[in-house]
């Protein structure tokens, strides 16, 4: 197998993705969604991976039903924490070595953020995962992921997300929008186009990292992405 089109990605997963009809965990899920993270393994992309919350709890959602937003953020990071270790032992499971950092660490259940070694064991083939996100209130799991991916020196932020891609306007209300396979930082900006939160796109578009978008759902699709293909996918980038 050749190069990959990029070779160290941060691949930011949904919470949801890992969460049944009623959210939680379930094991079928979840080992769906390890099987869209060995895929870039076997592409041949160093891969470290960042995981919502939202299959068991959102800190803003908590806030809008009364409870205090930065009491409501950690139990929000704690679930990207049991998240994380749910998806550490499906990925040993399929025979593929992960660690977990947290930037909430636990003694002797999860060891502190440390991009120094998380470069070491990422170069060593490891999967890396990310835990509680940033480890203050009021920022996302997107926010997170530009973060790590910088610090780590990944060459883009990968987004599974329920569609294929970036377009014009919703697809799902909008059947005549047009997808984009790539696009501008400075495109989307002057489109209203939604890539992540304004704190993600703003730290990658200040810092020329890359995003690509695409539909978690679509089998391969990491496959052909990692081989410069974004036919199911949208790559935005600062130019």
């Amino acid at each position: 197998m050749g190069k990959p089109y990029f070779s160290r990605i941060l691949l930011k997963i949904s919470g949801e993705a890992l969460g049944g009809e009623h959210g939680g965990l379930e094991p079928s899920s979840i080992a769906q969604s390890a099987q869209l993270i060995l895929e870039a393994v076997r592409a041949g992309a160093q891969t470290a991976v960042i995981i919502g919350a939202g299959n068991l709890f959102r800190g803003l959602a908590g806030s809008k039903q009364g409870m205090d937003r930065v009491g409501a953020d950690y139990m929000g990071m704690l679930a990207t924490c049991m998240n994380a270790l749910a998806m550490r032992d499906a990925l040993k499971s399929a025979g593929q070595a992960a660690e977990i950092q947290s930037a909430l660490p636990i003694a002797g259940v999860l060891p502190p953020f440390d991009y120094r070694e998380a470069d070491r064991m990422l170069s060593e083939g490891k999967v890396v995962l990310f835990a509680a996100g940033t480890g203050h209130p009021f920022f996302s799991t997107d926010t997170t992921a530009a973060l790590r991916a910088l610090e780590i020196r990944a060459e883009a932020v990968f987004k599974a997300t329920k569609v294929d891609g970036i377009y014009t306007a919703d697809p799902v209300t909008h059947p005549e929008a047009t997808r984009y396979e790539k696009l501008s930082y400075d495109e989307a900006l002057a489109q209203h186009l939604k890539v992540m939160d304004s704190n993600a796109f703003a730290l990658c578009q200040d810092n020329g990292l890359p995003t690509v978008v695409f539909k978690a759902a679509t089998p391969g699709v990491l496959t052909e992405i990692l081989s410069g293909d974004f036919r199911h996918g949208t790559l935005v980038t600062a130019k």
